[in-house]
């Protein structure tokens, strides 16, 4: 007796899943950016909710979350119901960096979340003060280490891609340069064009125009891959071999969510990511398109990523409590 009650509510739960995946969405659907109105994840957010929101026939509203890292917004999504309601733009800060960040990070990047779609990646330009000499990766590689202790870097605070990409150089070449952190890229700006720090890493977005004006010398790319943003650039690996780092950009929902609506998700994006046009948009965003993969594609890059940025950080020794 007690065997087919248990039968008889499985089945039911069984039934009532099915339903729910069928009706899904009857209601609005939430996108959680961890980031404020107008940065570039923000933006992106956007753009994905204005074509995500046809196709799936609900309006997709976009909240921004940001703080602890882009953490804050990783943990309200983590512990939200599995239902498919609750989208996160994530980037690999979110489930790279900053939970090796951490001691004790309020997120598991593999076992908490249900990937979705990788949309595309951030290239970063190695950048330098117009009255830095060096013109090429390996001419900086060499003034820094014949001038131990003498020129500065700086970044977007400890353990941001730019913090990480210019570690991992230190460590591989034994530089003695001095970290300087600012609290935003147009922050440090005016002080790598003024000379008062020499060299920094910068994402494309704001990068791009000021080597394009001139105020800046682009010396090399994050990526191994020329980029077709500046073709004159070469990537840092033609100097270093096996140097190759992207910041990524996604959506992901909670672990759990059923299969068959993470599926629908993918395939929706899918459609709309292989368009010409939203192809040309992530150009203006200074981002190149990642090719189309599939929920489980994109598990298996968050998980050899996290291990990679986490070795990252523990080599710079960046660390918050």
């Amino acid at each position: 007796m007690l065997n087919r009650i248990t039968a008889v509510l499985a089945l039911a739960l069984c039934v009532s899943i099915a339903i729910a995946q069928d009706t899904w969405p009857s209601r609005p659907v939430k996108m959680v950016v961890p980031y404020p109105p107008g940065a570039l994840t923000d933006t992106l957010g956007r753009a994905i909710a204005e074509r995500l929101s046809p196709a799936l026939g609900q309006p997709i509203v976009v909240e921004n979350r940001p703080g602890a890292g882009t953490l804050l917004a990783a943990e309200q999504v983590k512990n939200a119901p599995a239902d498919g309601y609750a989208l996160m733009m994530v980037t690999s800060t979110t489930l790279g960096i900053s939970p090796a960040l951490y001691k004790k990070p309020a997120i598991d990047p593999i076992k908490d979340f249900a990937p979705v779609s990788q949309v595309g990646f951030v290239d970063f330009f190695l950048i330098a003060a117009p009255t830095f000499s060096p013109r090429t990766v390996r001419e900086m590689l060499e003034l820094i280490k014949s001038n131990p202790g003498k020129y500065n870097y700086a970044s977007v605070g400890s353990g941001s891609p730019h913090h990480l990409f210019m570690e991992v150089l230190k460590k591989d070449f034994g530089l003695d340069i001095r970290h300087v952190p600012y609290k935003g890229t147009m922050g440090a700006l005016p002080d790598i064009i003024n000379g008062n720090v020499q060299v920094m890493f910068a994402d494309a977005t704001v990068a791009v125009p000021q080597i394009k004006a001139g105020k800046v010398i682009g010396l090399g790319t994050s990526s191994a891959r020329q980029t077709a943003l500046l073709p004159e650039v070469p990537p840092i690996a033609r100097t270093v071999p096996g140097f190759d780092w992207q910041a990524w950009q996604g959506v992901v929902v909670a672990a759990g969510t059923p299969r068959a609506i993470v599926q629908r998700l993918g395939a929706e994006m899918q459609k709309f990511q292989n368009t010409a046009d939203f192809r040309e948009l992530l150009g203006k965003f200074g981002m190149e398109p990642s090719p189309p993969n599939s929920p489980e594609q994109f598990a298996e890059v968050i998980k050899s990523d996290a291990a990679r940025w986490a070795e990252a950080v523990r080599a710079s020794g960046a660390k918050v409590d």
